[in-house]
């Protein structure tokens, strides 16, 4: 597995992992609470396929002032490793949360964004994955130390801000049939306000889990959609 490496523009402790180097690229985001590595074996089997993947966690503020940031900034995170890494630009996608920010990313750098990937749309209701994960949780996936953060971070932008579809930007939605925390009918309604750019795959007997417990039906319309192999 690629190991992570941590970029500190201004401070900021920013865990990432650049997996493949010749394939189109896609920006995967973990899910509140938690950090890259879960998304390890759906990243390497997109990379058995020719993609390049990159993964970018939740940053580690230095001081309890840094700690008061935004979504914004959070998607400014993942702008910063792009530009550190030298990626132009990319489909940027998350898990639940991390799709929140995918979405901030795209209305905030649209000219970064090639297309948006949701595994999991979130509601209005903020997600818990370190409550609702249980033992599909991976030992050693769980970064509690910056769920305050990120539940802060949410808080302070206004849901329009980080719920709404940038203009013209393609959407994939991919969620699991039996998700309770981001259950399908959140994917539903989004298709429903763009149903020209929007599309939705389920994945069959999987809940919150499933880019941990359904990795190839996860993977798999990821690389139909884009149409990379």
């Amino acid at each position: 597995m690629t190991e992570t490496q941590i970029f500190e523009p201004d401070g900021r402790a920013i865990p990432y992992a650049d997996e493949g180097t010749t394939g189109p690229a896609v920006v995967l985001v973990p899910g509140r609470g938690l950090n890259i590595s879960y998304l390890g074996p759906l990243a390497h089997a997109l990379v058995e396929e020719d993609f390049r993947v990159v993964r970018v966690g939740p940053r580690h503020p230095a001081s309890a002032a840094d700690a008061t940031v935004s979504m914004h900034d959070l998607a400014q995170d993942v702008v910063d490793v792009m530009d550190h890494i030298g990626l132009a630009g990319a489909w940027i996608g998350g898990h639940a949360f991390g799709g929140s920010v995918a979405r901030t990313v795209s209305l905030d750098h649209p000219g970064r964004v090639g297309g948006v990937l949701l595994l999991g749309v979130e509601g209005a209701e903020q997600t818990d994955e370190l409550s609702a994960g249980g033992s599909d949780i991976p030992e050693g996936a769980r970064d509690g130390e910056v769920d305050a953060m990120q539940r802060a971070a949410q808080e302070a932008s206004p849901d329009i801000q980080w719920s709404s579809l940038a203009p013209a930007v393609p959407v994939l939605v991919v969620q699991g049939a039996e998700d309770r925390l981001t259950p399908p009918a959140n994917g539903e309604r989004l298709q429903a306000t763009a149903p020209d750019r929007v599309s939705v795959v389920g994945v069959e007997g999987a809940g919150h889990l499933f880019p941990v417990t359904h990795v190839g039906a996860t993977a798999w319309p990821i690389e139909d959609y884009l149409d990379w192999d």
